[in-house]
């Protein structure tokens, strides 16, 4: 305890002795090291692929009011996305919206787990007997803005879920544009 003390009053009272930051014997190395270290050099490394991305699966690059591009193909008006294919939709805003309009979603199979509409510049409230229909038949039904429908069927796309879309264009001047159209 007492060298510690005679060391620490030591050290204060010769400030020559130390040496500032600048005047290191050595600089600091701020880069990656570029070899492998000795342990490296015989180690294997493996790769796991944890999932394949399908050639199929439908993505929407961008919309506008006149309609969608989907998977680089154009569709005019409003459109309904299967997990394989994209179909017109025959309704012109989202009051035609009827259960016979959603039937296509329930006779495929596989079984489509949710759907996602789009209403729209707004989000809309669909018929509840339309809703409770879809739910006895055990497709969830997901209402939003055509701008985020677009959003959330993407991301369950990505995912793998067996999603639908049903898109109606939004009337504003809203768009989104994937990066082939920004670069042109």
């Amino acid at each position: 305890m007492a060298a510690a003390f005679v060391l620490r009053n030591l050290y204060r009272a010769r400030p020559a002795l130390r040496c500032p930051p600048a005047e290191l014997p050595w600089a600091p190395r701020r880069g990656h090291r570029l070899t492998p270290a000795d342990d490296e050099l015989y180690q294997r490394t493996r790769i796991s692929l944890l999932q394949r991305e399908s050639p199929l699966s439908m993505y929407i690059d961008s919309y506008s009011s006149r309609g969608f591009v989907v998977n680089g193909n154009r569709v005019f008006g409003p459109c309904a996305l299967l997990p394989q294919s994209v179909v017109q939709w025959n309704v012109g805003s989202y009051q035609d919206i009827t259960e016979e309009s959603f039937s296509l979603f329930w006779m495929l199979e596989p079984r489509i787990e949710i759907v996602v509409v789009g209403t729209g510049d707004r989000t809309e409230r669909l018929q509840p007997h339309v809703l409770r229909a879809m739910r006895q038949r055990g497709i969830a039904v997901e209402v939003q803005d055509t701008p985020n429908a677009c959003a959330t069927f993407n991301f369950l796309c990505h995912e793998g879920r067996v999603t639908g879309a049903a898109l109606i264009p939004p009337l504003g001047g809203t768009a989104l544009t994937s990066q082939a159209q920004a670069a042109e």
